[in-house]
């Protein structure tokens, strides 16, 4: 990695026969050199077979174009910490446990969890039981080289890990913690109530302090719709929301964070989905060249060169 390159990409589709090598091609199409991607719906745990995923051409792909990682993200109907209803609890851990190997058989060092919900028990008695399964889930794959990493939250509902010291005592519970590492979502973590917008490196040194920024390895680089302590998980595109270009640019290419991948989730532009653009090309772009397209709206739809912007 050269000294001005930065890890940029998006959540990418996986589908079809084409699975991860046609999720390669649609990072490079938006000149992306990480990608993040569901291996199945995100709404349910219906999964193809490890051969069906087309790894080997998809990491063949990867290496050909100087893709340098692919992050899975679990599907978020997969709740650990919901102590209410004990007979989804064993199917959670063993889907896990297969995400796990399929993440490994991709190439993926990272697979990105919601830690869970308490469902009205409380966060103490779910930060239990998620290390409970994690603790299971580890040991069953002790020989996989894949953390799992836990994903700051924005506390919306009964969700667990909007906190660093809630996503400190999942950790701290778990034996392998060493497989555990954690998902910095701007937007969750700004609706959460920390101060993204105005102290970033006042947050990063308390997420140091309280978990350690080592195991910080992945970002969510999101907008957000809400204001700070919102609680309400709204994404926007870069420079759009309440944190803004400038500060999720230099959080894009803070220094001590270099080597982490940063994974954009955000929403098509236009008037709907069915009308709507990627605008993740453009994102990278702007994020490439360190300077905001107002525009971005627009020249998605018309479908204009990523980079029409600078040329205006």
């Amino acid at each position: 990695m050269t000294a001005t390159e930065f890890l940029i990409g998006s959540h990418v589709s996986m589908k079809g026969q084409a699975m991860l090598l046609g999720s390669a091609q649609e990072a490079a199409a938006a000149n992306e050199n990480v990608f993040m991607v569901y291996t199945g719906a995100p709404q349910n745990t219906r999964r193809k077979p490890i051969a069906a995923l087309n790894a080997q051409a998809g990491q063949a792909y990867m290496r050909a174009h100087q893709q340098r990682a692919v992050v899975v993200h679990a599907p978020y109907v997969v709740n650990l910490g919901n102590t209410k209803k004990p007979e989804n609890f064993a199917f959670a851990v063993q889907f896990l446990t297969e995400e796990v190997h399929r993440a490994a058989a991709i190439g993926a060092q990272q697979i990105v969890l919601h830690p869970g919900a308490h469902v009205g028990a409380g966060a103490p008695a779910a930060i239990a039981q998620i290390a409970q399964g994690l603790n299971q889930i580890l040991a069953a794959t002790a020989d996989v080289p894949v953390q799992i990493a836990l994903e700051t939250m924005a506390g919306k509902g009964t969700e667990v890990g909007r906190t660093f010291e809630e996503l400190a005592s999942i950790i701290d519970q778990v034996t392998a913690n060493e497989r555990l590492s954690v998902c910095f979502d701007t937007c969750h973590t700004s609706d959460a109530g920390y101060a993204i917008a105005t102290d970033f490196d006042g947050v990063l040194d308390t997420f140091d302090h309280v978990i350690g920024v080592d195991r910080l390895k992945v970002i969510h680089l999101n907008d957000s719709k809400n204001p700070q302590g919102s609680h309400k998980d709204r994404h926007t595109n870069i420079g759009f929301g309440t944190l803004g270009f400038d500060v999720l640019n230099a959080i894009a290419h803070h220094p001590q964070l270099t080597a982490v991948p940063k994974i954009m989730e955000t929403p098509a532009v236009g008037p709907d989905r069915k009308h709507g653009a990627n605008p993740h090309g453009y994102e990278v772009a702007m994020l490439t060249a360190q300077q905001f397209n107002p525009d971005l709206e627009a020249d998605a739809l018309a479908g204009a060169p990523f980079d029409a912007f600078l040329h205006r």
